[in-house]
């Protein structure tokens, strides 16, 4: 009977491992919230990006402040006199002087890293290939190290994370105090604090190693996976309870001996993640995002409003793949377009209660009796695991009707190819977006949201011809990918863009027209974001074919950038540079929201789109298709696009993937900083016409940027320079010849937004190929 009790509860401990480990995270080291020098700070969501926001932990609190540079960062991570913070995108690390000015400085500038842990002196973060950890300050015990790594956390003097094995590994001159204690233990995740180190087993049991001088580690007594989201600080441990989301706390005074010294610093308020430092912990309440913060003597407890509201409750990852229980519905929201945020996976599993023994089995032969109960167990574990696929099963449906695209791709007949000149969130986090639905509505009409979009107008032939005046010439103001655009006015004086499929002699053949109107009407009539165009509605009668869209006051900015005299609003490169971070998220929502991804297929300057007030749109999507949902595949077909943007692997390879909207937008970002056409000649030039890739490659790859430059923008100041140098580069690695050498448009995204900082007078002028010591 005990063996197989035995073999039940091992049963149930795996399952619970297989279903339950990942909502077990290190909130110790990269986070969304950091404390350091008695002052707390959050990445906030905002409207254009999450941002650094901080305050002291005093009563009562100072008003809010936000770090230099203003511009989106994903994680940070706090030491003594220190805040780091990893840029969105990775590729660069920035340090603050918490105890002092606010100074800053960038550490590290170039392969995207993650996990960043900040100790005493030094700053570790993982290479985000998973090939090792790099270390900065410190002394000489904190060498980089090769090898694929998970939660990595910092005390002080050292550094530990866990290997492939799950065995934690440290470094620094005070390792020897740590790894020794968990040498053959299998652990999922550990954070450290000054001097000890807890953690989550690969089974589910709260351990904790190190000095003990106030009780911090006389861990409470727990079930498996009951604890999660664990931190530390320099006397004190605090955990939150997997199913209630409520903190309990160990230490924080005593002699060590105390091992009943558990305390609720502020009850059952639930809270989405903690962070401590010091003798202060955080955290973010699940009610409403802010924070709250409390000391570790238990005897006076102190507990403190942080007027820091909207702190995003966990990391934005640049794609959903690491999502294991899917994406939070508030995703787009919080991370304004930036990433993902996880769904939270379900709760601690509920425990192993033996099975009743029903009266029968008591009047029965012990032998019969054994084989009763084998049966009684073996049918319970069966259908706690038939739950548990069931419970999976409905996760899975939910998140498939979470995603934003869902519809069966439309047959589309590929153009004639032209050279080339080369659940839901808990209760507790959904009250948050009803109390303050006037702040989310704003951020949904400024195209944050991913939501659908209404149903598409059903508008009569004789309406939109009405409108168009009957498609007078003098109303024509375009052309797509299959018709010409007329300027229109509707009944109820609403201003709009109508496109006409071509119809006479000189029309595509039907069934490619009607492919191109179909791809155009099923993708836009469920996608809705700022900087995509807005569809309104169709018409569909006979053999015509016409869509209506929201009217673009700004037209296309090809006509701006190739006119003899350019628009005075485009002649800064704050200008441009926020026009092509427009569009970069308009790409980079098709991309990662889309599943599977939407890949546009004709990416270029005409199809970008500018509104009254300026901002960018991508349009025209007759040439879009899904694209592949795995990342590395690819879609064989015959190349279509237009010549100077096609990607030059789908050309010569007819291999169409994601990368190859990113090679076109490269080349818009060439024409923006060279104010070249994609393809052009100069005047007076008898030679064949030149790309723009051919003609401002050589020169930025050699570092001489300003040789090509549009000589109608001037450059203002250094900071200027930089940002200008920067959106070169990124314009460079986007027109690689292979598709896997191209950044995704997210970090394209991440660049641009540096960029805009830069113009913004907030950036501290350094180059973009420095890599700067620490004082």
């Amino acid at each position: 009977m005990r063996v197989l009790l035995t073999v039940a509860v091992t049963i149930t401990a795996i399952i619970s491992l297989l279903f339950f480990s990942v909502t077990v995270d290190a909130f110790g080291s990269a986070a969304t919230l950091a404390i350091s020098s008695g002052t707390v700070c959050g990445i906030v969501s905002g409207a254009s990006f999450p941002s650094i926001s901080c305050s002291r932990v005093i009563d009562p609190p100072p008003s809010p402040i936000t770090l230099s540079p203003n511009v989106s960062f994903s994680s940070i991570s706090g030491g003594r006199g220190s805040l780091c913070g990893i840029r969105s995108g990775g590729r660069s690390l920035l340090c603050w002087n918490i105890s002092g000015d606010l100074s800053v400085k960038r550490i590290y500038n170039g392969s995207a890293i993650v996990g960043l842990s900040v100790g005493e002196d030094q700053i570790a973060a993982e290479k985000a290939d998973g090939t090792g950890i790099l270390f900065w300050r410190g002394d000489s015990s904190f060498e980089n190290v090769n090898g694929s790594f998970r939660s990595l956390t910092s005390g002080r003097g050292f550094s530990c994370a866990i290997d492939d094995n799950s065995t934690v590994q440290c470094w620094g001159s005070r390792r020897n105090q740590i790894q020794p204690a968990y040498k053959s233990i299998s652990m999922s995740s550990i954070v450290a604090g000054d001097s000890h180190v807890c953690g989550i087993t690969t089974v589910g049991d709260l351990i904790c190693k190190g000095s003990n001088d106030t009780g911090q580690i006389n861990t409470p007594k727990s079930s498996p996976f009951e604890f999660s989201n664990l931190a530390l600080g320099v006397n004190h441990s605090c955990a939150i309870r997997q199913e209630t989301g409520a903190v309990l706390c160990w230490g924080g005074g005593g002699d060590g001996r105390d091992s009943k010294g558990t305390f609720s610093p502020i009850g059952k308020t639930p809270l989405e993640s903690i962070v401590a430092g010091e003798d202060r912990t955080c955290g973010i309440l699940s009610a409403n995002l802010s924070v709250i913060c409390w000391g570790s003597n238990r005897n006076n407890l102190q507990v403190t409003v942080v007027p820091l509201l909207s702190v995003l409750p966990d990391i934005c990852l640049p794609d959903q793949s690491s999502c294991s229980c899917g994406i939070d519905i508030n995703s787009q929201v919080l991370c304004a377009g930036t990433g993902f945020i996880c769904k939270p996976c379900n709760r601690f599993p509920p425990p192993l209660v033996p099975p009743p023994i029903p009266p029968p089995l008591l009047r029965t032969t012990r032998k019969k009796s054994k084989w009763n109960y084998a049966s009684v167990i073996i049918g319970a574990v069966g259908g706690f695991i038939g739950v548990c696929s069931l419970f999976y099963l409905m996760i899975t449906c939910v998140c498939r009707r979470e995603k934003i695209h869902n519809s069966v791709q439309p047959t589309t007949t590929p153009g004639a190819g032209a050279p080339s000149t080369y659940g839901s969130p808990s209760a507790s986090r959904s009250a948050i977006f009803i109390r303050q639905a006037s702040r989310v509505m704003r951020r949904q009409r400024s195209g944050t949201s991913s939501s659908m979009k209404d149903r598409a107008e059903l508008f009569t032939f004789a309406e939109l011809a009405a409108a168009t005046k009957n498609f007078s010439p003098e109303n024509k103001i375009g052309a797509g990918s299959f018709g010409q655009v007329y300027k229109g006015q509707l009944q109820d004086g609403r201003e709009v863009a109508i496109k006409r499929s071509e119809t006479g002699p000189k029309a595509k053949k039907f069934q490619e027209k009607e492919s191109a109107f179909q791809s155009e009407l099923s993708f836009l009539s469920r996608l809705n974001h700022k900087h995509l165009v807005g569809l309104i509605g169709y018409c569909e009668e006979d053999d015509e074919r016409l869509l209506v869209y929201d009217y673009m006051t700004n037209g296309a900015l090809y006509d701006h950038l190739h006119s003899n005299r350019i628009n005075t609003t485009l002649d800064s490169w704050k200008m441009r540079i926020k026009v092509l971070l427009d569009a970069a998220r308009g790409i980079e929502y098709l991309h990662n929201y889309a599943v599977p991804p939407i890949i546009h297929r004709d990416i270029k300057s005409s199809n970008i789109l500018l509104d009254e007030n300026w901002t960018a749109r991508v349009s025209d999507f007759g040439l879009s298709l899904m694209g592949p949902a795995t990342d590395g595949e690819h879609l064989s077909m015959n190349a279509a696009g237009t010549v100077g943007y096609m990607d030059p692997e789908y050309y010569g390879m007819q291999q169409l993937t994601v990368k190859s909207d990113v090679y076109g937008f490269g080349v818009v970002m060439l024409e923006m900083i060279t104010g070249k056409r994609a393809i052009f000649k100069e005047e007076g030039d008898k030679e064949s016409p030149t790309s723009v890739v051919d003609y401002a490659m050589p020169n930025i790859v050699a570092g001489d940027v300003f040789k090509v430059l549009d000589e109608r923008v001037v450059v203002l100041n250094a900071q200027e320079a930089e940002a200008v140098e920067l959106v070169a580069y990124t314009a460079v690695h986007c027109v690689s010849l292979e598709g896997r050498e191209r950044p995704t448009m997210s970090d394209v995204v991440g660049n641009l937004e540096s960029a805009l900082g830069m113009c913004q007078g907030s950036h501290v002028s350094v180059s973009t190929a420095s890599i700067l010591s620490s004082d």
